[in-house]
């Protein structure tokens, strides 16, 4: 069987992966960019993703430069602490949280599929423009930088090219551009001092505004963390693709006239937007739900399937349980009908509602009731909340992405034999 994946993200690249690992041999990634550009900054995967990644064999490789997150806390702008929970090790999963930068994860994928497949597995320079039906199902159209246009044939074509998809816009010409919440991110790294266990996730919101703060890497010798950070407040322009320029002074005043009276726990946060070299702005935009992925021979994974607002840290996340899950599959299946329909019957329900509750920001929500209901502070969080209700919400979230620690740690391997 030859299956053609489109995209080099996370995505793409972890579905050629596990393809390989379930028995395909004839699987080739087809990248728009002339060369796979590890762009991006921080990104966490949580357990029920490396437990896929482990059995890959590409947990050692991944352990290097990145943290295993040891708790998420969470805080209103006051500094006081809404709710804390351990993740990863720390919370009974067999499996680590990890924080990482999203250019060493893709650096760790993309040697492990030529190691597996070969250099030319990974083929760059051209972007998919159509679909057109060809002999036995649908095939890919393809553009190189000069123009050129090639047709690829292919049993199974798994579009991994992300939010923007071009397969996506093939299969749905009227859906039109990603639509935005109107909120503005701002996002950067740089490196200072640990703050709380050093292995620490915090997030900081009102009813509007986030800023989560969190360690990728780590220098043993001086016990500094290189710290991602992300702030989120109104303004983006709906619909926009991308945010006018700004330099990167105007960025950070921009960022304290939101948050220069929050108080981060640890944190300096004049400091660390001053070590912070360069940063990205874009609006918040997620896709809506679709009512279908798979046509013929072709599927969606990732973010052309199911991107959603960043929340909860599941965007890696699902894309590594797509790629396993599909893989999986064609496995398991004869017909490569069925295989594709049964990863679709899995997994598009469950993205579906996990899209649906990112809109409500996920377990993050609590921020939100938190100010709403003491908008100026508290003295107990049990005056505010009960922990009974504050643990329902994160298990809740927690059991619609599938990665309760029960299920997580107990359902059967994704791995074909």
């Amino acid at each position: 069987m030859r299956i053609t994946i489109v995209g080099s993200g996370i995505a793409g690249l972890t579905t050629a992966i596990s393809l390989h690992e379930a028995g395909f041999g004839d699987v080739t990634v087809i990248e728009a960019d002339t060369r796979i550009r590890p762009v991006g900054l921080g990104l966490n995967i949580l357990p029920n993703a490396v437990r896929e990644l482990a059995e890959l064999g590409l947990l050692d490789a991944l352990r290097e430069g990145s943290v295993l997150t040891r708790e998420l806390a969470m805080y209103n702008p006051h500094g006081d602490l809404v709710w804390r929970e351990d993740r990863g090790l720390a919370a009974g999963y067999r499996w680590p949280q990890i924080s990482i930068s999203r250019s060493r994860l893709v650096l760790v994928l993309a040697a492990e599929v030529r190691r597996r497949l070969g250099d030319g597995a990974i083929s760059t320079g051209s972007r998919l423009v159509g679909l057109r039906d060809g002999h036995g199902g649908t095939c890919g159209v393809f553009a190189d930088r000069h123009g050129s246009l090639r047709t690829v044939g292919t049993d199974v074509l798994v579009c991994a090219d992300g939010i923007r998809s071009a397969a996506r816009a093939a299969l749905y010409p009227s859906e039109g551009p990603p639509p935005t919440n109107g909120m503005t991110l701002y996002r950067g790294t740089a490196w200072g001092d640990r703050f709380l266990t050093g292995r620490s996730m915090a997030v900081l919101g009102d009813d509007r505004r986030r800023l989560v703060l969190y360690p990728i890497d780590t220098e043993g010798a001086t016990g500094r963390s290189l710290t991602n950070w992300v702030a989120a407040f109104p303004g983006g322009e709906a619909g926009a693709p991308e945010l006018p320029s700004e330099g990167v002074a105007e960025q950070r005043r921009a960022i304290l006239r939101q948050f220069a009276g929050w108080a981060p726990p640890g944190v300096n946060l004049s400091r660390l937007l001053g070590g912070t070299r360069h940063i990205q702005r874009y609006p918040m935009i997620d896709r809506d739900p679709l009512p279908r992925w798979t046509f013929g021979n072709v599927t969606l994974v990732g973010d052309a399937a199911h991107a959603m607002y960043p929340a909860g840290s599941n965007g890696a996340t699902q894309a590594v349980i797509d790629a396993r899950v599909l893989a999986w599959n064609l496995a398991t299946h004869t017909e490569v009908g069925d295989g594709l329909q049964a990863y679709e019957d899995e997994r598009r329900p469950q993205m579906t509602e996990l899209q649906k509750s990112n809109r409500s920001m996920g377990p993050e929500k609590v921020l939100t009731v938190a100010h709403e209901r003491a908008p100026h502070g508290f003295d107990e969080v049990g005056d505010v909340f009960s922990e009974e209700e504050l643990a329902e919400i994160s298990r809740t979230y927690a059991m619609t992405g599938k990665f309760d620690q029960d299920w997580v740690n107990s359902r059967p391997s994704l791995s074909v034999g």
